[in-house]
């Protein structure tokens, strides 16, 4: 017998696929995806194949490789001036999409509210559904996509555990300034919530 939960039954096709496929099919130009259309440097390929032969071809520790996370540790200390330890503050995904899931079924428990910006990137309020939490929507208007910081403030309750901070924001390209950074933490100190940051598009 073919079944199928409630809650997985109320997601659809992601947009992203069907822009794919549509495009695969129609012998279109793809601008769906983030991908280059040029293949990476020659060095970047052979430093590749170079690690497979040194015996990097196996599963890592759950949580990263140590050199992985220690380069990412001196990155985030050195550019980002964060302080980072690599023992205790880095764990290495496959993507920022699996990261924002995990971190959300870390600190997200059902009935919590996360605050998420519309539009987005089509991940977030599915994520927050699979994890029993209800998403709250504050519009972003065009042309800058700015939001209306009231509105901000009527989406945080005694409820909300998380909002989501994705900038340079998908898919609009908007980057949040420094006011509206500073509108975001001073409501999510308020009312102890958590910056859920998607930083995927940093450089």
């Amino acid at each position: 017998m073919a079944y199928i939960s409630r809650k997985a039954a109320s997601f659809t096709e992601s947009v992203i696929r069907e822009m794919t496929r549509l495009v695969q099919k129609k012998g279109g130009l793809n601008l769906a995806q983030g991908f280059p259309d040029f293949d990476p440097p020659a060095e970047l390929i052979e430093a590749a194949v170079k690690a497979l032969h040194d015996g990097y071809n196996q599963y890592a520790i759950t949580w990263g490789s140590p050199n992985f996370r220690r380069a990412i540790a001196e990155k985030v200390t050195r550019f980002n001036r964060i302080p980072t330890d690599p023992e205790t503050n880095v764990t290495v995904t496959c993507g920022s999409t699996e990261a924002m899931i995990a971190a959300m079924m870390a600190v997200v428990d059902p009935d919590d509210e996360v605050i998420v910006f519309e539009p987005y990137y089509e991940n977030y309020g599915p994520d927050a559904i699979l994890v029993g939490a209800r998403p709250v929507y504050v519009r972003m208007e065009p042309p800058d996509y700015a939001f209306d910081p009231d509105a901000l403030r009527r989406a945080f309750s005694k409820r909300t555990r998380a909002i989501i901070v994705n900038t340079p924001h998908n898919p609009t390209g908007k980057v949040f300034t420094r006011d509206e950074l500073g509108w975001i933490r001073d409501l999510a100190v308020e009312f102890d919530a958590l910056v859920l940051t998607d930083e995927i598009y940093e450089h």
